[in-house]
């Protein structure tokens, strides 16, 4: 692989620097690092490499970063402090050098129906002023263009108590720009009353269907059927208009139930505020269940989806309204202000050019302003991040990222690589987490850690540059020129999914044949449709398991135990074992800890501050009753258990006294997806995106489907350390050879090389994309290079 030159800069770093330019870290022990001591160059950019589960993020992230936080927030004074999270110094001995850390991670942008791309970076509150300075017909203030800014107009007399003078008369007006119809969302519900109630059925007979409300107790049941607007003991079918317009749409109104008064209102708004006010993801199972049948969303017809207001889509500028603006693509629109010419709004047009065309050098130009942030992948939410900070005059300041390739194609990665030279080139220490090769090539000083996961890691292999790391012998070291072959013969398919006329999203009415019965590769640059394609034109009724990294519905008692139904048979065997019941080995259960019921830890809810987690000292995090602990299989109690990682696990119950034949089979499905380092007790709010994906793979693994069922999985290489990819390979082969149908939507180089299928998305992204520029065998693609997938597949395979 060739190296990227080297600048002065990079040459002359110190391999004998003083500590004024070094991040020094000595005796570090968060989570299974084993006594830690790196000493980091300040001023480069150092690449942290190792097989998933080595350490690597609790060495960067959990005790560099956290660090430097926790000694930032102690800068402040006590009364700000109080607003803060408490955090816990690391396990460290010596941590010294840090600089202010700013942390670029992949977490999901979250679920806020009014968050897009735009207000989650500066570029709308710049739109907005620019619209406020030269829209016409002039509408306000920058708020009039804002759809989170409810429109108030109010006048009269307010009167004011001041000595003599009782009267002050004032008129005030606050316009903005949200759209009444749908507040802002974009969309309206609508709601399947079918799914509310059984309107055969009167109140009192029960008829009431939503979850948690009955009729012989429920308060909420009580105020309808004591309410006086309607006949409790009447068929809802049977109601007048006048009774069921009351029912339904009531206006709010206080009324006695039972001698208390309570609130009456109609039952849609009162279903609208129970359940539609509240984030989905954060709902228990069966009441999500409940939403997602009763409830669809349809586009505002009023504002047509653009979440604004009449006025604020009456004002243009050169023709083009700010709904018009953000509903262009980010390249485009970076071209309109480019053309607009105003002295008076110089500084402004200059701020928004600059930070729309770091859209575009980021390779997110395909993406809108309004684009929901909820709807952007890990790796879309990391580089929107960046935005924010490739403008920033500071300098300094140590970046951290983590995986910043993820979602990437290889044309891509190295438009991602020379941003984090720039920021490096700007004074700052750059620390990234990175399994691609393409990336650790650029590193100016690398650390590997291992030599394996979990207890098997948290040790330094490597520490010096990258030709030090091609050398030596570590994992890394071994794996790093490591390329897959294109295969001999690919397999024939069995049948093919036909997708016809598919315009989702950016696709250009595309026709395509996904052959069944094969490994299918669907590939092509961010932004080309991949998703679109695989996603919007393959569903549930034509047997597919589709299997992503989204985050896995649960509470924080759940994990990979729990989750795989590998707890069932772990209670059954200490149950017959100590001839006790089985319900005494669950946390969620009678076993649990008093103190803490089972969940390890106390949660301190501190109202307006963010809440304190603390371990619980009556059972010391172990979850479970101390009578409990005294049960033992193969010399273990429950809790020991929970705490093994996988691959001990699948030692521990495949011989022996605590051989468990059913535990044992979950356990050897969760090694082969690459997760013989987890914990079997970690809670899945600790996982990754694609270690969640990884765990849903083992969950369906031992689905009985038959042949026939397809698999789609999206980008499974997610978070792999190269060593792990070759046996990725060999988990998809045999699922292709167990009968099962494989779509892959995946931008690594060996995936593409190992396929029977590749279908490549292009050209380019956005509406350059959608349409499809190749379908075919890796071996064609890499002979016709007519795709850039096709050059860079070439070029990795050696042809």
């Amino acid at each position: 692989m060739s190296m990227a030159p080297k600048t002065d800069a990079q040459s002359s770093a110190p391999h004998a620097a003083d500590s004024h330019d070094l991040i020094r870290v000595h005796g570090a022990r968060e989570n299974n690092l084993r006594d830690v001591s790196v000493d980091i160059p300040k001023r480069r950019l150092t690449v942290f490499t190792g097989v998933s589960g080595s350490g690597k993020s609790s060495l960067v992230f959990n005790t560099i970063a956290a660090e430097s936080q926790r000694m930032i927030n102690e800068t402040y004074s006590a009364f700000v402090q109080g607003f803060m999270p408490t955090q816990a110094r690391p396990e460290v001995d010596v941590l010294d050098g840090l600089t202010t850390v700013i942390t670029v991670d992949q977490q999901r942008m979250g679920a806020d129906p009014r968050s897009t791309v735009g207000t989650a970076t500066d570029a709308n509150a710049m739109l907005r002023i620019l619209f406020s300075r030269l829209g016409e017909p002039h509408i306000g203030p920058p708020g009039a263009y804002s759809f989170n800014t409810a429109s108030v107009r109010a006048s009269g007399a307010i009167t004011v108590e001041r000595g003599t003078k009782k009267a002050v008369k004032a008129t005030f007006q606050r316009t903005g720009g949200m759209c009444t119809r749908c507040e802002g969302r974009g969309a309206v519900s609508d709601i399947d009353l079918s799914q509310l109630y059984d309107d055969s059925k009167s109140l009192a007979e029960g008829a009431f269907t939503v979850p948690g409300w009955k009729s012989d107790s429920q308060w909420t049941v009580q105020v309808y059927a004591q309410s006086g607007f309607v006949d409790p003991d009447k068929p809802i079918r049977a109601y007048t208009k006048k009774e069921l317009r009351d029912f339904l749409y009531g206006e709010p109104v206080k009324v006695k139930v039972n001698g208390v008064n309570l609130t009456y209102e109609g039952l849609i708004p009162k279903i609208q505020k129970t359940f539609l006010s509240k984030d989905k993801e954060s709902m228990q199972p069966h009441i999500r269940a409940f939403v997602e049948r009763a409830v669809t969303f349809a586009t505002c017809p009023e504002c047509e989806g653009t979440r604004l207001s009449e006025g604020a889509r009456s004002s243009k500028i050169d023709k083009i309204s700010i709904a018009d603006a953000c509903a262009m693509e980010i390249r485009d629109l970076t071209e309109w202000v480019r053309r607009l010419d105003e002295a008076s709004v110089a500084p402004l047009l200059a701020a928004l050019q600059q930070t729309l065309d770091s859209f575009v050098e980021i390779g997110l130009g395909y993406l809108s302003l309004d684009r929901p942030a909820g709807t952007l992948s890990g790796g879309e939410a990391q580089r929107v991040k960046m935005i924010r900070h490739l403008g920033s005059s500071l300098t300094d300041i140590t970046y951290v990222f983590d995986e910043p390739t993820i979602g990437l194609h290889p044309h891509d990665i190295q438009r991602m690589n020379d941003l984090l030279l720039r920021l490096r080139d700007k004074g700052n220490t750059v620390l990234v987490v990175e399994h691609k090769p393409q990336t650790i090539a650029i590193a100016d000083h690398v650390v590997d850690l291992g030599p394996g996961a979990g207890t098997a890691g948290g040790t330094v292999c490597f520490e010096g540059t990258v030709e030090g790391l091609r050398a030596s012998d570590t994992v890394t070291g071994r794996h790093l020129d490591d390329r897959a072959a294109l295969k001999k013969t690919v397999r024939t398919p069995t049948g093919a999914l036909e997708i016809r006329g598919a315009t989702a999203h950016n696709l250009l009415g595309v026709d395509v044949d996904v052959p069944l019965g094969v490994l299918t590769v669907v590939t092509g640059v961010a932004g080309s449709g991949k998703s679109s394609l695989v996603h919007g034109s393959i569903h549930d009724d034509q047997g597919v398991v589709s299997i992503d990294q989204g985050a896995i519905r649960g509470s924080r008692r759940s994990n990979p135990a729990t989750y795989t139904g590998l707890l069932d048979p772990i209670r059954k065997a200490f149950a017959k074992a100590n001839g006790v019941k089985p319900a005494l080995f669950s946390a969620n259960s009678e076993g649990a800890c008093p103190t803490c019921n089972g969940v390890g830890v106390i949660y301190t809810d501190l109202a307006m501050m963010a809440g304190v987690a603390a371990p619980c000292e009556e059972c010391e995090g172990k979850r479970f009753q101390a009578a409990v602990l005294e049960y033992h299989l193969g010399g273990r109690d429950i809790s020991e258990v929970l705490a093994m990682p996988v691959t001990e696990a699948a030692e521990f119950f495949g011989a022996g006294e605590a051989s468990t034949p059913a535990a044992h089979r979950i356990l050897a499905r969760l090694a082969d997806v690459g997760l013989g380092y987890l914990s079997l007790g970690q809670p899945l709010t600790t996982l990754s995106g694609g270690e969640r994906q990884r765990l849903r793979l083992a969950t369906h693994m031992a689905d009985k489907g038959g042949d026939g069922s397809v698999f789609v999985l999206d980008e499974p290489t997610t978070g792999l350390h190269l060593a792990d990819v070759e046996q990725l390979l060999g988990l998809l082969d045999r699922l292709v050879d167990a009968g099962k149908s494989v779509i892959v939507v995946e931008h690594h180089q060996a995936v593409m090389a190992h396929a029977d299928w590749i279908i490549d998305l292009g050209p380019g992204a956005g509406h350059d994309g959608g349409r499809v520029v190749f379908e075919g065998t890796p071996a064609d693609l890499v002979a016709g290079r007519s795709t850039l997938t096709g050059e860079h597949l070439a070029a990795y395979v050696g042809a």
